[in-house]
């Protein structure tokens, strides 16, 4: 089953600044092919359920091997049976419409 997906991933007792932890998970994301885009609070991405959460998966475990002593994360999805739709397109919908 397709899925979009926004995931957002937190890791704790780090400090202050986790750019380099996100970076290391868009990385991740990309390699997957699962069409990260980057948002202020976390990432929308696109695929097949089981290849988002094995992705979701890997960040974690890189994020432990990186030093980070505890991880949260969240994720909210969207499916369809209509028919597929990319992310591209919900924004565009919404877009002509303003």
């Amino acid at each position: 089953m397709r899925v979009i997906a926004d995931f957002c991933v937190v890791p704790l007792g780090t400090g202050v600044s986790v750019s380099s932890y996100v970076a290391e998970a868009e990385k991740i994301l990309e390699r997957r092919g699962l069409r990260p885009r980057l948002h202020a609070y976390g990432t929308n991405l696109e695929g097949e359920w089981g290849e988002v959460m094995d992705a979701n998966r890997e960040v974690h475990e890189k994020l432990h091997q990186m030093g980070v002593p505890r991880i949260t994360s969240n994720m909210r999805f969207g499916t369809r049976t209509d028919r597929e739709q990319t992310g591209a397109e919900k924004i565009l919908s919404v877009e002509e419409k303003m």
